[in-house]
């Protein structure tokens, strides 16, 4: 008795302890790891962004103005917007479809095990692939004096110039944008496929559904937010293009990139305030194209685990 009353004490003083008190966590040395992302985020994305915005609403003098953000809507303004969202939209949906149906052949496709890797590496090196080199690519091989388009006029007597192609225009630009948007869709877009799990096919089998049937019912209504967030990513990866666009086509063709690097550098159309609102139009555009595709990536996810 003795010995159990003594402990009695301890048990109920030990019970007592305030639950709300916060105990003194040391922070954690990973967090350093972190720290050159932030500093990374804070240097290149936010400052220039707050840069841009703040420069929008000024004139030259430095004086707050919303002119710039109402010459937005100037026609020649308002048609470059146009024909990037056009080229946008061309790329990304070409690009999603093509690249949608190579993924599924070396996920589902029982294709021989070295093709996978092989399409995933290459796929990795040809989505970081822009600039003057793609530009220099793509003429070479569909220029008018391209490889291309020299061996279909003395192989076949075609000539895709003289039947209305012509790179420096916009199927021209599409289809050069095709080159890093197709392998940035099987690399997204690979997971995705990975998810689908045997077992609602097998279910979808044993109930008597074909084919079709377990595609149209089961597998593209679990795809369809990966798909559509993949579109998304690609088009906000199309419309915010410049170098490969400005390598190619120079001036001659009216988008929003070449247009603002003409207000902001240029001798002729230089108002650089200007260009600070042409970008944030850009930044608002591809910003709600990135939250739309997190938040139909996050609804993926949920079918994942």
């Amino acid at each position: 008795m003795s010995s159990v009353a003594g402990l009695e004490p301890t048990a109920v003083v030990q019970g007592n302890e305030p639950k709300g008190r916060a105990r003194f966590q040391r922070p954690s040395l990973t967090l350093l790891g972190v720290i050159p992302f932030f500093l990374f985020a804070v240097l290149f994305l936010i400052g220039p962004t707050l840069y841009l915005v703040v420069g929008a609403f000024q004139d030259s003098s430095g004086n707050f103005t919303i002119q710039n953000m109402i010459s937005l809507f100037q026609p020649q303004i308002m048609a470059a917007y146009w024909i990037s969202i056009r080229i946008s939209l061309a790329s990304a949906g070409l690009g999603a479809i093509i690249g949608f149906f190579i993924a599924y052949a070396i996920v589902h496709g029982n294709l021989p095990q070295w093709i996978r890797p092989a399409v995933t590496t290459f796929s990795g090196v040809a989505s970081n692939f822009a600039g003057i080199p793609l530009a220099f690519a793509f003429l070479a091989t569909l220029g008018r004096i391209g490889l291309i388009t020299v061996f279909l006029n003395e192989a076949f007597g075609v000539n895709i110039y003289r039947l209305g192609f012509n790179l420096l225009s916009f199927w021209g630009l599409t289809i050069t944008y095709l080159y890093f948007q197709i392998p940035l869709m099987v690399l997204i877009i690979a997971p995705a496929l990975d998810g689908l799990k045997k077992e609602w096919r097998e279910a979808a089998s044993i109930l008597g559904a074909s084919r079709w049937q377990y595609w149209r019912m089961v597998a593209l209504p679990v795809l369809a937010p990966s798909i559509l967030g993949c579109f998304l990513l690609l088009f906000a990866n199309a419309f915010g293009a410049i170098a490969t666009a400005y390598a190619l086509t120079g001036s001659s063709l009216n988008i929003v990139p070449i247009l603002l690097y003409a207000q902001i550098r240029g001798d002729v159309l230089y108002n650089p305030n200007l260009g600070y609102a042409l970008a944030v139009g850009m930044i608002l555009i591809t910003g709600c194209s990135n939250v739309l595709y997190i938040w139909l990536r996050s609804r993926a996810e949920r079918w994942r685990k």
